[in-house]
């Protein structure tokens, strides 16, 4: 007993010199202890720390392939085979990269349907959603120039066709998509400046938004499942009658959920690396090869719906090649989302309370990017396209018909205080 006593004096007092010189307490108790969440979050809320999981698991095992791994034409892809054959444990450190790369994106897009769901992006938290967008496109980035790297046929075909639609732009495309590439085509130079993109750049871009989302999240304060402000109700302390600290409460929920979703996702690394074909296609385990063209080229998984709209656009207008407006149609697709705040018009947050034409765009919205998303892995035929422009329009109709039909439908009456 006077052992314990001791070793908590030892622990208080370090903890007092260290809080004199960093706030460390302090820092905890605002994003921790006395940060209170409102009590009905469901399964949807664990995503966002299941994110910063994979963000974790991408940087770690990211280092320690880059100690093995040689950014040359030659090297590249000599490497990457070193490193699952002959390095110890390197074939779990790539596997645990490269599906990690594919469940990051899974986690992300879950953690966006949420927001779309429950009206995250709305007041107070417009600035959130800007920078949940940001990282979004960070990650978008980070993802392609990293597919580059294992210098595979399928990476090398796949990073050719995205970078050669810079050259589209009138006037400048030409000499900008040799600029982005360092070369006149996909060369060394090419694969040297995705690959400090990719480790480096991208990487402090990511981990920079995720605290300033993290700390802008803190500040207006969590949304819930009801859409309701738990900051509207307070007690005779100022504590949110709807509100739980956050720790120990659902730190403990998270580390559930965490291993829950550790299940799953090793079980993949272990069991179904390649995710059939889907997480590592089956040209990417030849050489990169420019005289030798993949059957179907195709962006990994996660790009494909936006890929299916690229190739949606197929008609030149206003004497600009199509492939120029498919640029457009796939820039535009993966944008628009970041104006939500300002498009939705209803008096209410969360679909639980909105009209039958909210849900009806949502659930329409989601089906329309599974589509696109599994057209973009098969090659292009008149139906595959025709199907493509269908669902290009109707993905685009969720965002543009927005004022109109969050303002016209009948919605139900918020709650005063969170449902459970």
């Amino acid at each position: 007993m006077a052992e314990s006593k001791k070793e908590n004096n030892w622990f208080t007092s370090s903890m007092e010199w260290i809080d004199a010189r960093f706030p460390a307490t302090e820092t905890f108790e605002y994003h921790m202890s006395r940060y209170y969440a409102p009590k009905n979050f469901n399964v949807f809320y664990v995503f966002g720390v299941l994110s910063i999981l994979m963000l974790v698991n991408q940087i770690v095992t990211g280092i320690w392939l880059t100690m093995n791994y040689v950014p040359s034409g030659t090297g590249a892809f000599a490497s990457v085979e070193y490193i699952m054959r002959d390095v110890e444990y390197g074939w779990l450190m790539r596997y645990l990269h490269s599906t990690g790369a594919s469940f990051f994106f899974i986690v992300v897009y879950l953690h966006m349907y949420r927001a779309l769901m429950y009206g995250s992006y709305r007041g107070p938290r417009e600035l959130l959603w800007l920078i949940g967008m940001a990282i979004f496109i960070a990650l978008m980035a980070e993802g392609f120039f990293g597919y580059l790297l294992p210098w595979g046929n399928m990476s090398y075909w796949g990073a050719q066709v995205i970078v050669s639609l810079v050259g589209a732009i009138p006037y400048v495309g030409p000499d900008l998509m040799e600029w982005v590439r360092g070369d006149f085509l996909m060369s060394e130079a090419t694969l040297n400046r995705f690959f400090a993109l990719h480790v480096i750049a991208l990487p402090l871009v990511l981990v920079i938004l995720v605290f300033v989302h993290l700390v802008a999240l803190h500040h207006v304060g969590s949304n819930n499942p009801d859409g309701i402000e738990i900051k509207k109700k307070k007690d005779d302390n100022g504590i949110p009658l709807d509100g739980i600290a956050f720790h120990p409460y659902y730190t403990v929920h998270d580390v559930h959920a965490i291993v829950i979703f550790l299940i799953f996702f090793l079980g993949f690394v272990f069991f179904a690396p390649e995710g059939w074909g889907y997480f590592l296609e089956k040209p990417n385990f030849e050489m990169a090869d420019p005289l030798k063209t993949p059957e179907h080229i195709a962006p990994v998984w996660y790009y494909t719906p936006f890929y299916s709209m690229l190739r949606a656009a197929t008609y030149p207008l206003f004497g600009l090649p199509a492939k120029f407006w498919g640029f457009v149609v796939m820039a535009g697709a993966i944008i628009i989302p970041a104006v939500l705040p300002w498009l939705d018009r209803s008096p209410v947050k969360s679909m639980r309370y909105k009209g039958i034409w909210s849900k009806f765009m949502l659930g329409l919205l989601v089906v329309s990017f599974f589509v696109l998303g599994y057209l973009g892995t098969k090659g292009p035929t008149e139906g595959r396209t025709i199907a493509a422009q269908v669902f290009t329009i109707t993905y685009f109709m969720y965002f543009m018909l927005m004022p109109w039909y969050t303002k016209a439908e009948k919605t139900k009456p918020e709650p005063d205080r969170v449902t459970l």
